[in-house]
């Protein structure tokens, strides 16, 4: 009961620092949309992070995977593959 209990409260703590870390890092991109930075890479990495945790997150990588394959392909006038959604 005690070891069952012990690793349950890592694992919701461990949750926590991802969500804690994969939001700032979001936020973060989101704010450099307005400052100078790259807002565009750093969006993507906060979104990664919460990825490994929660399936929204991932849903929505996938489609920010999507959407960049499709600009890619608009602006340079090649076909790009979309990317895969399965682990390598």
């Amino acid at each position: 009961m005690t070891q069952s209990l012990i690793i349950y409260t890592l694992k919701q703590a461990r949750r926590l620092v991802i969500f804690v870390v994969g939001f700032t890092v979001l936020l973060i991109g989101l704010a450099l949309l307005v400052l100078p930075g790259p807002a565009f890479v750093v969006i993507p990495a906060g979104l990664a992070i919460l990825a490994t945790e929660f399936v929204w997150a991932r849903r929505l990588l996938a489609r920010v995977k999507r959407e960049a394959a499709r600009a890619v392909s608009a602006v340079t006038g090649h076909p790009q593959p979309p990317p895969s959604d399965k682990p390598r």
